[in-house]
């Protein structure tokens, strides 16, 4: 006799969230960007261009933790 076992559907893996930033103009997802600088000791800023629609902006991240902060 058949070995047959009922089984539940496995649910669909979660999409793992992106860092990656969004054109506000198109919605098109940036990978990388197209020129980076520090700024400062602590500050890098990152210029980003999308390919879909030509929309450029600047991000800036600070390097400090984030204890660091909330602190200052």
């Amino acid at each position: 006799m058949p070995a047959i076992a009922d089984t539940m559907p496995r649910p669909r893996a979660a999409r793992r969230r992106s860092d990656r930033p969004v054109c506000l103009v198109c919605a098109d997802t940036m990978v990388a960007a197209e020129a980076s600088a520090l700024l400062s000791d602590d500050v890098i800023s990152h210029l980003w261009t999308c390919e879909t629609c030509g929309y450029g902006f600047v991000t800036r991240h600070s390097l400090k933790p984030q204890d660091a902060l909330s602190a200052a």
